[in-house]
């Protein structure tokens, strides 16, 4: 069994403005982790306290940061989609 050709990769037009846009929100990120790393440094006893649903201050943040990554990475991908499709339009054939 043969493999087809790989895929042609071509100069991405778009690579800088996908690397500025990953570091803003890598940034963005890691402002609200810090804000949970602080929160446990400096009042650990408000960890404890009950938020949501019988769960406590910690487990609610921990599980909002998983959510929070994941919504941030279909963004990043949305925008790098348009990003790609908008300026590496002129090399399509």
């Amino acid at each position: 069994m043969e493999h087809g050709p790989a895929a042609k990769l071509g100069i991405d037009h778009a690579s800088k403005k996908k690397s500025k846009l990953g570091v803003i929100l890598f940034i963005v990120y890691s402002v609200v982790y810090a804000g949970f790393v602080v929160i446990g440094v400096v009042n650990y006893e408000l960890m404890g306290e009950i938020i949501f649903a019988g769960q406590n201050l910690a487990v609610v943040y921990g599980f909002g940061l998983i959510i929070f990554a994941i919504i941030l990475g279909l963004i990043y991908n949305a925008i790098c989609t348009n990003y790609e499709n908008k300026m590496n339009k002129e090399e399509q054939p």
